[in-house]
């Protein structure tokens, strides 16, 4: 095998070079450091790392959720589809899970020791049992439950998620809620609707009744649900949603207006008026 050729001298003994002054070369250092450069064929060096999220191929149902929403931008949605858009505000909604999160539903294990306490009572004592017969306070969820709920009037603020899938399961709660009279509220995330009754997902919950010392609060988020959603219940059913270009359409408008000389509004309002 061939001996390696020696690395160049780190000072330089070409004419472009200047020795330091001061500085003394010594001989014996002269092969210390080699260049070796990484070889990135097959067998050689690791490969660096590099983003492939681009060609990367996503599961479907990652595909079909964002397909969903870039279509629920870009058609025009209805107006009863188009007001889940529009949801309670970050502050409000702390306020009504904390409060939810007060009245969560007892677990199996909790409700078997309840029952088997007030057994135990009415064993002893006769009159505990018309004492604690009582059942706790507590939301209620389910669907068919909080329609039968609503219609008869027992519901004090119902609580619909924004993401149910498929929408038409609560499309017509706030129809029905309004004209019931009940006020109610749309939240986002049905998954954190479920955590507070102990499944993966809630469509809606609904308050029937609070602890006397609640029922400021309660009025409160009453309050601010007739104020942003039953008041404006009118002006909601009337807005349609969607419509809105990629930016690749846009910026293809915004290079048509500069050639003919006009704003990108007329251009896109032209268009519009063309579809009709």
């Amino acid at each position: 095998m061939p001996p390696k050729k020696p690395a160049a001298n780190p000072f330089g003994s070409g004419k472009g070079h200047k020795k330091a002054k001061g500085r003394r070369h010594d001989p014996q250092y002269e092969n210390l450091f080699e260049a070796s450069p990484k070889n990135f064929h097959i067998g050689g060096d690791v490969q660096p790392k590099r983003d492939l999220t681009h060609v990367m191929k996503w599961p479907k149902y990652v595909r079909l959720q964002r397909q969903k929403v870039v279509l629920n931008k870009r058609l025009k949605v209805p107006p009863a589809v188009n007001q889940f858009n529009h949801t309670l505000d970050k502050n409000t909604a702390s306020q009504l899970f904390r409060l939810l999160n007060k009245y969560r539903p007892e677990t199996k294990q909790e409700k078997q020791k309840r029952l088997h306490d007030t057994a135990a009572k009415a064993a002893a004592d006769r009159e505990a049992k018309d004492k604690d017969a009582k059942r706790p306070i507590y939301v209620r969820h389910g669907l068919n439950h909080t329609v039968g709920l609503v219609e008869s009037k027992k519901a004090s603020l119902v609580v619909i998620a924004n993401d149910v899938d498929p929408i038409e399961l609560v499309i017509y709660l706030p129809a029905l809620c309004r004209k019931m009279g009940v006020p109610y509220v749309i939240v986002k995330n049905k998954s954190r609707l479920g955590t507070v009754v102990h499944q993966k997902t809630a469509a809606v919950l609904v308050f029937t009744d609070v602890k006397k010392e609640d029922e400021k609060e309660l009025s409160t988020l009453v309050s601010a649900a007739k104020a942003n959603f039953t008041d404006k219940y009118d002006d909601q059913r009337r807005r349609w949603g969607g419509g809105v270009k990629s930016q690749r359409s846009t910026q293809k408008l915004a290079k048509r207006a500069r050639l003919a000389g006009t704003t990108l509004a007329a251009v896109q309002a032209a268009q519009a008026g063309g579809a009709q």
